[in-house]
C-alpha cells in the first residue's frame, strides 16, 4: 500500500526535511520500511536537525513497540556515526598541526600545555580535546611565532635547535 499524507501540504515524494510533523508521524505510523528509508537517510545527513527533533518529540508519546525502538536506534546510530567522523576529523587536524609545527610531539605538547601522552590520544582520536585546547593546537602559526622567545624546558632539545627547525621548515 502506498503512503499518502492527509491534511498536510506535503507529499511522500518531497524531501523529508520539508515534511511537517504530521507527515512524519503518518510515515512512521502507517508506512513500511521502504517509506522509512528516506527518513533514515535524512537522519544520517543531519542527526541533530529538525527531522530528528520532530521524531524524538513523537517518540516521547509513541507506543512502546518495535517501530519506536527502530526509530530511536536510527537516531542513536546516526549520531554515533557523525560523532565518530567528527572525532576522526579532529584527530587528523591535530596530527597535521603537529607535523606542520616541525617540532617533536613532546615539544609540541609542552607548547600547547598538555602531556605528550595526552596529545597522542588526541592525535589517535581516542580522546577529543577541549575547545580551548583545540584552538591552541590549531593555532600553530601563531604559536610558532610566540614560541621563539620561550625557553625549552623539556630537555629534549636546546632553544637553538628548536629555533633552527622553525627557521628551516615553518
Amino acid at each position: 500500500m502506498e503512503l499518502h499524507f492527509r491534511n498536510v501540504n506535503a507529499s511522500p515524494s518531497d524531501p523529508v526535511a520539508t515534511w511537517p510533523y504530521e507527515a512524519l508521524v503518518t510515515a512512521i505510523e502507517q508506512g513500511l520500511v521502504p517509506d522509512w528509508r528516506p527518513v533514515f537517510d535524512e537522519l544520517k545527513v543531519d542527526p541533530w536537525g529538525p527531522v530528528s527533533r520532530k521524531i524524538q518529540r513523537y517518540l516521547e508519546y509513541a507506543p512502546r513497540d518495535g517501530v519506536r525502538a527502530l526509530f530511536q536506534l536510527a537516531i542513536d546510530r546516526a549520531r554515533d556515526n557523525a560523532e565518530a567522523r567528527e572525532r576522526a576529523l579532529v584527530a587528523d587536524r591535530v596530527r597535521r598541526a603537529i607535523e606542520a609545527s616541525g617540532l617533536t610531539a613532546g615539544q609540541f605538547a609542552e607548547r600547547v600545555g598538555t602531556s605528550a601522552s595526552r596529545l597522542s590520544t588526541y592525535a589517535r582520536g581516542t580522546v577529543t580535546p577541549s575547545a580551548h585546547m583545540l584552538v591552541r593546537i590549531l593555532d600553530t602559526p601563531g604559536l610558532l611565532e610566540r614560541w621563539r622567545n620561550v625557553p625549552v624546558v623539556d630537555g629534549d632539545a636546546r632553544r637553538t635547535d628548536v629555533d633552527a627547525s622553525l627557521d628551516q621548515g615553518v
